[in-house]
């Protein structure tokens, strides 16, 4: 695989133990990135830190962690406090269990990596490893020591790689009921669920990456090379507001714009109509 291994060890399961390494799936190296200038002088502004009551600056011998108490003084935590209680890494990533490939809320996925084998034969051990859990539609749970912190990765093949997606630990996940507390129960008529269903079905379609674009990573390469050139920089419209009044109506215009709104189901006739109808 091209490219530098973020991390490279060893997968353990049971006895079958191969090497490899992980590779970053997802990466901002290509975006534009920007340095803080001196308008002045051109020159490149450097970070400093500074004591935040007497303002001067503090060299990097006196730089130390503190936590801050409630009483607003700190407690200094010193360097080799942190790396004595740091876990050791043995460079295995061990798998600990199998579980279905839709058994993981995907509100626990952090960062993906691609696990890649380093050499021939370790390919063939993790070909069967990817194979096997394809066959019985299960994905890994593994513990490792990665970047001086112990973390859990799903492990699961797709397609004809592998990929390792670190997850987030359950107290990093934000509880959902803090958010939607205060959201009511609501209950929609028939034909606003209806018009809401169709809207959903015109627009059905499948994930594609290629199609979706960075629009605002576009506007800044444009911005730049307008700069390099020496011409006026692009001048980009913007979409006006559109406030929802009547939701209803707001479903109604959507309907239209997706295609045909769904017919109206003529409504039931009162029973005293039928009967006037026969008795005439």
């Amino acid at each position: 695989m091209a490219g530098r291994a973020s991390w490279k060890g060893h997968l353990k399961v049971g006895n079958l133990v191969c090497a490899v390494g992980l590779y970053t799936a997802v990466s901002s190296s290509d975006r534009v990135s920007f340095n803080i200038v001196n308008r002045r002088t051109g020159h490149r502004v450097e970070r400093q830190f500074v004591d935040s009551e007497t303002g001067k600056p503090v060299e990097r011998d006196d730089q130390v962690k503190g936590y801050r108490m409630e009483s607003g003084d700190y407690i200094l935590i010193e360097g080799d406090e942190i790396s004595q209680i740091m876990p050791e890494s043995d460079k295995v990533l061990d798998v600990k269990g199998f579980i279905p490939f839709d058994g993981i809320d995907k509100l626990y996925f952090d960062r993906p990596y691609y696990l890649a084998p380093v050499d021939e034969h370790d390919a063939e051990a993790l070909a069967l490893i990817a194979r096997g859990m394809l066959d019985s539609e299960v994905a890994a749970l593994a513990e490792a020591v990665l970047f001086r912190r112990n973390r859990t990765l799903l492990v699961r093949a797709h397609d004809d790689h592998i990929i390792a997606t670190m997850l987030n630990f359950d107290y990093e996940v934000r509880s959902a009921s803090s958010v939607f507390k205060d959201i009511p129960d609501i209950k929609f008529d028939k034909e606003m669920l209806e018009l809401a269903g169709h809207i959903i079905g015109t627009k059905e379609g499948r994930f594609d990456p290629s199609e979706y674009h960075d629009r605002y990573e576009a506007a800044l390469v444009e911005l730049v090379k307008a700069k390099i050139e020496g011409r006026a920089p692009p001048k980009h419209k913007r979409e006006p507001e559109r406030k929802v009044v009547d939701l209803m109506e707001a479903l109604r215009q959507s309907a239209k714009m997706g295609g045909k709104a769904p017919a109206k189901k003529p409504a039931a006739r009162k029973t005293s109509d039928r009967t006037s109808r026969k008795a005439s």
